[in-house]
C-alpha cells in the first residue's frame, strides 16, 4: 500500500480541548496554522501543523455531540486516532485495496478537511489502525 506514490500526509490526534492541545504541540515546536476547519459532516474542528516537507500533525475536536471523535474520545479518550497517507488518485487506490480485501468505511471517498477527497480503511484490516487515504481536489 505504501510506495513511492503514497506518503505520509499527517498523522491525527483526537482532542477535548483544541486550545490546550494546540499549546502542548507548539510547546514541543510546532507551529499551527491560524486556520481552522469545521468539517460538518464528520463533525470535527480540525487544526494542523506542518512536521516536513509532507506530513503535518492533525488535531481533531469534536464539533457537535455525535461524531466519530466524539464517540472516540468517549470510548477510548484522547489519543493518536489515525495515519493519513496522500495518494494521487484515491478513487483507484480504494478500488486497489477492496480488491486485496480490505474493508473501507465508505463506499466512495467523501470530502474531508483542506478540500479533500477520503476514505477510511477499516482498522480490523489493518491490524488495529484506522488508516485515512486522501487525494487533493483539482
Amino acid at each position: 500500500m505504501i510506495g513511492k506514490d503514497c506518503v505520509l500526509d499527517h498523522v491525527a490526534i483526537a482532542v477535548k480541548d483544541l486550545d490546550k492541545s494546540q499549546r502542548i504541540w507548539e510547546d514541543m515546536g510546532l507551529s499551527f496554522s491560524t486556520k481552522r476547519e469545521v468539517v460538518e459532516s464528520q463533525g470535527v474542528t480540525t487544526a494542523f501543523a506542518q512536521m516536513d516537507e509532507n506530513a503535518h500533525l492533525e488535531l481533531l475536536c469534536p464539533y457537535g455531540e455525535n461524531g466519530p471523535i466524539h464517540k472516540f474520545l468517549e470510548k477510548k479518550g484522547e489519543g493518536i486516532h489515525h495515519l493519513c497517507f496522500k495518494v494521487k488518485d484515491v478513487v483507484a487506490k480504494c478500488d486497489e485495496l477492496r480488491e486485496k480485501g480490505y474493508t473501507l468505511l465508505n463506499e466512495q471517498p467523501i470530502n474531508g478537511a483542506n478540500n479533500c477527497l477520503v476514505n477510511f480503511i477499516h482498522p480490523k484490516s489493518t491490524g488495529g489502525v484506522l488508516v485515512e487515504v486522501s487525494q487533493k481536489k483539482a
